[in-house]
């Protein structure tokens, strides 16, 4: 019996995938457990594996497509099995819809768009069917009107100007465009190839994966100095949106106008953390560790004595946790993924140290799995290494607030009537108000700030 092969939830809060590569291909043998593709998915890029075995039969889904959960993406069956009723009830739109007009000589009609496609898959069939009918204007018979006389041959097409970067076998889209895959597009941006010097081998010539990688093999063909990789098409240049930064625009939707918010903003001196941080390094590399590191350690320590930080907000309920998991911000190349250190309050600075360090590496190369982004109580954001003295981070519900890391900075302070230098640096707590009061946060940062201050606290 045929194995139907759907795009499925890879990660707790996915709701549709891009499908990155394909590893099998039409006719091959696919045993249960084989890895059938990888999909990109609102963090990382995950293997979607076989459920069934026999053969691959059909690929339904194109490099680079995004389709929503449950999607049919290639049917798995035997080699004489039919699958003509599978594979057709995938796509109940297309059999409704009426014909295209025939391509012109020479044409080949334009592929849909990711965006296009998912359109018409959440019209009802009813709307669609209906569609031709509201649009088509009633007319009134009329009489034959005399044949026109042929229309002359079409002239032969002018050459291209010189100068536009075309070559011989590039496919334009309307407008001048040249159609290429949201994937392709990327790894040519990365690359720093000119689509516009490669000829597309897919559908009407679009520009695909295998294509990049083709001109990458043979020398990069249409590579252009680093000024020209951020070269605009025409005013503009539109960037598709990654599963990463959908999921982004969407869980920030759902933090800055739902969730009541306040910011309780601490200065600390840091002086003698960063005099701890040296000396820890002359010690030796297997000591070394960062200023964000020794944050960690005492943003877990403060939250084990405040339970009420460490928090969760349920709309029914508030869960306070007995365990303190804490999430780091990572920035990567197309957004922010938060890996989590579990039980952190219980960790070595040298274990977070070495932690941390792995798993900024792993998020990203997108290598992370989803239990290595969930299940955080508290977050801590950190954007001292950019240069940013001071800033507001948005809540990642369900916890209950996320801590801002600001840069450090000699600042002129008057100590006992005497005036020193002294290294400052200032946090920001964003704080769910249904959560956490004014009061119960200070309490929390006056705590962090004795740790930060101290920090023999964290190893003793």
């Amino acid at each position: 019996m045929a194995t139907k092969v759907t795009m499925e939830a890879l990660s707790p809060t996915m709701e549709e995938g891009r499908l990155v590569k394909w590893n099998k291909n039409e006719g091959d043998p696919v045993a249960t457990g084989d890895v059938l593709a990888e999909v990109e998915t609102d963090k990382a890029v995950m293997e979607l594996v076989a459920r069934g075995d026999g053969v691959l039969r059909k690929r339904l889904a194109n490099e680079g497509d995004a389709s929503p959960v449950g999607t049919l993406l290639a049917v798995i069956g035997s080699a004489d099995e039919n699958i003509d009723s599978i594979v057709g009830a995938s796509a109940p739109a297309a059999a409704s819809a009426p014909a295209a007009p025939p391509a012109q000589a020479g044409q080949s009609p334009a592929p849909q768009s990711a965006e296009q496609s998912q359109g018409e898959a959440s019209t009802p069939p009813q709307q669609k069917a209906a569609a031709p009918a509201e649009t088509a204007a009633p007319s009134a018979p009329r009489a034959a009107a005399p044949p026109r006389p042929a229309a002359p041959p079409p002239r032969p097409a002018a050459p291209p100007p010189k100068g536009n970067g075309a070559r011989p076998g590039a496919t334009a889209a309307p407008g001048g465009r040249q159609r290429s895959s949201p994937l392709a597009r990327r790894l040519a941006s990365e690359k720093g190839i000119q689509l516009g010097g490669i000829q597309g081998s897919g559908p009407g010539g679009r520009i695909v994966k295998r294509d990049i990688e083709n001109a990458k093999a043979t020398g990069g063909a249409g590579r252009s100095a680093a000024a020209e990789r951020l070269a605009t098409e025409g005013d503009f240049k539109d960037v598709p949106l990654t599963q990463i930064r959908k999921t982004i625009a969407r869980r920030l939707s759902e933090s800055n106008g739902p969730v009541p918010t306040f910011f309780l903003t601490s200065e600390y001196d840091v002086t003698r953390a960063a005099e701890f941080r040296t000396q820890l390094t002359e010690m030796g590399e297997q000591y070394k560790v960062s200023f964000n590191d020794i944050v960690i350690k005492a943003v877990a320590l403060a939250l084990a004595e405040h339970p009420e930080v460490n928090a969760h907000w349920l709309n029914d309920k508030i869960r306070h946790f007995n365990r303190v998991h804490v999430a780091m911000a990572v920035a990567v190349e197309d957004g922010l993924i938060t890996p989590v250190l579990f039980d952190a309050d219980r960790l070595s600075l040298w274990e977070i140290s070495e932690k941390a360090r792995d798993l900024a590496k792993r998020a990203r190369e997108r290598k992370l799995t989803p239990e290595e982004y969930t299940g955080a109580t508290f977050t801590v954001s950190n954007l001292g290494m950019f240069g940013i003295d001071q800033f507001t981070a948005i809540i990642n519900p369900p916890e209950a607030g996320i801590l801002a890391i600001g840069g450090s900075e000699s600042k002129p302070v008057v100590i006992d009537g005497s005036l020193e230098i002294r290294e400052r640096m200032r946090v920001t707590m964003s704080c769910d108000h249904r959560v956490i009061d004014g009061a119960t946060g200070a309490k929390f940062l006056q705590t962090l700030k004795q740790y930060i201050e101290n920090p023999l606290s964290l190893v003793i």
